[in-house]
């Protein structure tokens, strides 16, 4: 078929152009395009809104002003929704199993709309954990002129009687408080009551801003979107300066794949070790390189993680919340310190049509009164908390995050749960005792299906005081709210026959951060027995979505992604 002249149409025009068209441009006229409109670039504005959580409950609104700034720059922006599923009220049930899954059925649905309506650029605004990673998986496959807009982070709440500030991780950690007699009934409802005043997404580093963050310095989102505050007129501005950019994108002819590149996703991960950020990052980052054709493995978390500080001190092991980074000036200060000392890619382009380094020239450094982002002279950590763990059990990989404030080194007896809820009751309940290592498995992107969440069992532990006596491995993975002594990911799954499914209790698990090892400490030949005998469990699921994704899923040293050998 004959491209029209003007580029900027390449795929509106095959739908909307020509006398054979007539009935696209029937259907359109009810939903508010004129003559004029039929001549203009289509912009698709995919709303991640919805009242399933406070993350997501205000795009609606940020929607409507990136569709304002599409339209005033010359476009035509068509809203359309897609779904979005809440981590921090399905943590801990069933539910849990749907939440990774839904960025899979996020990024197909995205790509299906666009490719069936003949949208020439795209606008993606989300607000939750697997929002964001959906949303640039689409971006990447359509391969369109695309921004993706986050929807902000929330305001802290405050705890009425102390005053302090709590967020949702505040209310997880006072479940096991609770649990340990340390919170009365009246002390527990009263965190519940506060934590969460409002839109936007949860407020530490976790899961939500770690990614927000990565995405900016992947260049796939317009610099500070990811600091700003959920229901801020900056945060509105975004928005309207997100669509005005892809119509830019658009004339420029500068498509996601010409952003993301390798080296862009260095940047993201360097940004995210930097700012002390979620295991998530990894699972996601691996899936949305996938998308973008790039590759990249779990060693290169490890090998930039050498040469990288954390900096940031951030909720959950910090004491800052992610509103805190934004009032002393958000994400480029720490960007800019990181390009000055040759971390960052700085040649790397960006969806305003410049490069890292024409974005961050004339940024001003942090207040020099701050303390939410450490110089490189007195770090945190002076290289990754995000460990990749290899070993017996983990022969494929693992993924710790381990700041150093609960040590380098444990080693202790496994206490083996098959299950997320059999852990957290044994938690709660007090048979979870100083020195042992909780083994949670069959909870992996096969045996789940689903790969869970582990925040209810990490939350109960630091919430009785167990933090540094008591380590938690999983093939599932954890909420950028876990901290403590954590190992999740870890592959070959109990599902396909992984060596945490061998496990018994009371066997010795050594976890070395140093080393970057997780170990069952049995002879050989006792693994061997053990493997010889063991046999798979039969399939959770066998109709509908989770069937279908344990089906098609990868692990998650792949990024659990469900198109790999396709």
């Amino acid at each position: 078929m004959k491209q029209p002249a003007d580029h900027t149409r390449k795929f509106s025009s095959v739908v909307n152009d020509g006398p054979s068209r007539a009935g696209a441009r029937s259907m359109l006229r009810p939903v508010g395009f004129t003559e004029e409109d039929f001549k203009k670039p289509i912009v698709g504005i995919a709303s991640l809104w919805s009242m399933v959580t406070p993350c997501n409950m205000h795009l609606d609104t940020l929607s409507r002003e990136a569709e304002a700034g599409a339209n005033a720059a010359g476009g035509k922006a068509i809203v359309f929704g897609t779904i979005t599923v809440s981590d921090g009220i399905s943590m801990g049930t069933p539910g849990m199993r749907y939440s990774l899954v839904s960025r899979e059925v996020i990024a197909d649905s995205i790509e299906t709309v666009a490719g069936a309506e003949g949208f020439d650029g795209v606008v993606t605004v989300g607000g939750c954990d697997k929002n964001m990673p959906g949303c640039i998986m689409a971006l990447a496959r359509l391969n369109r002129p695309g921004v993706f807009v986050y929807g902000g982070t929330i305001l802290p709440g405050f705890h009425p009687d102390s005053k302090k500030e709590c967020d949702i991780v505040s209310v997880y950690e006072a479940v096991g408080q609770h649990a340990a007699h340390k919170l009365d009934d009246r002390g527990l409802e009263k965190i519940e009551n506060c934590a969460i005043p409002g839109p936007g997404s949860c407020s530490g580093m976790y899961t939500a801003n770690t990614m927000a963050s990565a995405i900016e310095a992947l260049g796939m989102s317009l610099p500070n979107s990811s600091a700003q505050i959920a229901i801020s007129n900056e945060k509105k501005e975004d928005c309207r300066k997100a669509g005005a950019a892809v119509l830019a994108l658009l004339k420029a002819d500068i498509k996601p794949r010409d952003i993301m590149t390798r080296k862009a996703f260095e940047n993201a991960i360097t940004v995210a070790i930097s700012l002390g950020g979620s295991t998530n990052a990894v699972l996601h980052l691996l899936a949305m390189a996938h998308s973008a054709g790039v590759k990249l493995s779990i060693d290169d978390f490890t090998k930039i993680g050498k040469r990288v500080p954390v900096l940031a001190d951030l909720k959950p092991s910090g004491k800052y919340g992610m509103v805190h980074l934004t009032r002393i000036g958000g994400l480029p200060p720490l960007m800019k310190v990181l390009l000055d000392q040759g971390l960052l890619h700085g040649d790397c382009i960006t969806v305003t049509g410049k490069t890292i380094a024409e974005n961050l020239r004339d940024v001003k450094p942090y207040p020099t009164d701050q303390d939410v982002v450490r110089p490189f002279s007195n770090p945190i950590k002076a290289d990754s908390h995000l460990r990749i763990l290899y070993g017996n059990l983990a022969s494929e990989g693992a993924v710790a995050k381990i700041s150093g404030k609960e040590g380098l080194l444990f080693s202790g007896k496994a206490i083996v749960f098959e299950g997320e809820e059999a852990a957290l009751g044994a938690i709660l309940d007090g048979r979870v005792k100083a020195g042992h290592v909780v083994v949670i498995r069959n909870e992996g992107p096969v045996g789940g299906p689903g790969m869970r969440e582990m925040l209810s069992p990490t939350g109960a532990i630091m919430g009785k005081g167990l933090g540094k006596e008591v380590a938690l491995i999983t093939d599932g993975r954890f909420s950028g709210g876990s901290h403590g002594f954590v190992v999740g990911h870890i592959t070959p799954e109990a599902a396909v026959g992984g060596a945490i499914g061998l496990i018994k209790n009371g066997d010795i698990i050594t976890i070395d951060a140093v080393k970057n090892q997780l170990t069952l400490d049995i002879p050989a030949k006792e693994m061997a027995a053990r493997r010889k005998a063991w046999k798979p469990k039969k399939a959770k699921e066998t109709r509908g979505v989770l069937a279908k994704y344990a089906k098609l899923v990868s692990t998650a040293s792949f990024g659990a992604v469900t198109d790999k050998d396709l």
